[in-house]
């Protein structure tokens, strides 16, 4: 440590917070012998029955962890690319005079710098994540995921519901919220990259004795954007305590700005180029893709949807005991 003048602290710019955790392994949920209960209520059924969701297990761990039956330490973020938490100028991403605060994941970089997003033996040069896949000397930054979870519908217990994904990436994921100040809500922008080499889902019985056939994506990537400068996510929680989120729609152009042929010629060049800049754009669009779809034994081959651009979306949470 060394000690800064007056001078030298007056040249330090903030830049938020990096977040980096190293050998980091975690691991929980329900043991009952020992009273510990990870339990989530406080949930009615649409006949009004209490439903109770019990987490019997949740962890995050190193590649090759068998479906969390082998944790391993795994590293989250690198120090020359950490998650950050930061306050940005809006301006400088369309929110225009606005402070917002900006939570993002390790950042996307360029290929020569990066790794391949899926591949679990990812080289140096080979993609844009800057996550590094595990060797045998090196847990990387892609965390095995699984989560289980149990449902009770009064005195009916479900099976087990479990989810897995191996090597996970979420590079160039990000939540940026602001105020709106005429409709005084919360404003948003989400974009949630996932990449894993292998999603899966399945359902066994209560003690896991017997599992039913397991549902695999294999080299799934999911692009999902809610929310721009030009259609903000407003977020709201109405009169009935419900949750509420819309993507506000595209605003439609005036009469006589766009001439009936489409083109630039008959438009007027500013409304024209408006829209041409927005449905052009690839940030403002989401993506899916699954190399490989199995149920059980059947094989159902791939799967892709691409440029997917959502022009109105509202989603509200209902409570069905009312």
């Amino acid at each position: 440590m060394t000690s800064l003048t007056e001078s030298e602290l007056s040249e330090v710019e903030g830049t938020g917070i990096g977040i980096v955790l190293e050998d980091f392994k975690f691991a929980h949920g329900t043991d009952i012998d020992n009273g510990q209960v990870f339990k989530i209520g406080g949930i009615k059924s649409s006949d009004g029955q209490d439903v109770e969701i019990v987490v019997n297990k949740l962890y995050i761990a190193g590649s090759s962890s068998n479906y969390g039956a082998n944790l391993n330490p795994v590293n989250l973020g690198r120090l020359v690319n950490p998650f950050t938490i930061d306050v940005i100028d809006g301006n400088s991403i369309g929110v225009t005079d606005k402070a917002v605060l900006n939570i993002a994941a390790p950042t996307q970089v360029p290929q020569a710098e990066g790794y391949d997003c899926l591949s679990g033996v990812a080289v140096l040069g080979s993609g844009t994540c800057g996550s590094r896949p595990m060797t045998a000397e090196f847990a990387g930054e892609r965390p095995d995921l699984g989560l289980q979870l149990n449902i009770t519908v009064g005195s009916n217990q479900s099976a087990n519901f479990n989810i897995h994904a191996q090597s996970a990436v979420i590079d160039g994921s990000y939540l940026r919220l602001w105020g709106d100040d005429q409709r005084r809500q919360l404003v948003g922008q989400f974009k949630l990259n996932f990449y894993s080499p292998e999603l899966s889902i399945n359902a066994c019985s209560l003690d896991g004795s017997e599992c039913g056939s397991r549902i695999v994506m294999s080299d799934f990537a999911l692009e999902l954007a809610l929310g721009n400068e030009l259609q903000p996510m407003f977020l709201d929680v109405d009169g009935s305590g419900n949750f509420v989120a819309e993507v506000q729609a595209i605003p439609k152009p005036a009469p006589g700005t766009i001439g009936s042929d489409g083109q630039q010629a008959s438009s007027d060049p500013a409304t024209w180029q408006f829209y041409n800049d927005y449905y052009s754009n690839p940030d403002y669009r989401s993506n899916l893709m699954i190399g490989d779809l199995s149920v059980g034994d059947r094989n159902y081959g791939a799967t892709r949807v691409d440029g997917m651009l959502i022009q109105y979306l509202r989603i509200q949470t209902k409570d069905f005991a009312q």
